[in-house]
């Protein structure tokens, strides 16, 4: 299985921009990718950092969005009979969840667990503009960050 993802990540670079964006955007869904080493490898070769980030930051946030109406389109009877997840767990979740609202979406920028909340935030029905901002500046909080650490300033 990582061979096949190894591979597809080398495609992704030679597709370049076009490559980083369709990389981006399938990290942030359910699916296993790093986008990570995309965005290193293009930096490496010579593409802008600028666009690479723009672009990432694009794709990332439209599969944070995707997984966001994944998590809309659930149900707490799924939750329940599938996953054996409590009600009252479930009930407890949607407190913090309502406590903290979309400002929740700006920790979609750590890998793996970001696109949980994402995914979290659809389920309990977050509101979705103030979501979708949140979930932009967390994606674009990362690349800048990780841009700067490939270029060398961290």
């Amino acid at each position: 299985m990582t061979e096949w993802l190894d591979h597809i990540q080398l495609v992704m670079l030679d597709w370049g921009y076009v490559g980083m964006f369709v990389s981006a955007l399938l990290a942030s869904t359910i699916l296993p990718f790093s986008s990570d080493l995309v965005l290193a490898g293009l930096i490496a070769a010579g593409c802008s950092p600028v666009w690479i980030v723009a672009v990432a930051t694009l794709g990332n946030w439209l599969g944070g969005l995707i997984s966001y109406w994944m998590g809309w389109l659930g149900k707490t009877e799924w939750l329940e009979r599938w996953f054996k997840v409590k009600h009252e767990t479930i009930v407890k979740h949607k407190q913090r969840v309502d406590r903290w609202g979309p400002f929740l979406a700006i920790v979609s920028w750590v890998p793996f667990v970001g696109d949980v909340f994402a995914i979290v935030l659809g389920f309990y029905k977050a509101r979705f503009w103030p979501t979708a901002w949140w979930l932009f500046v967390g994606k674009f909080l990362r690349y800048v960050v990780e841009a700067l650490i490939v270029i060398g300033v961290f």
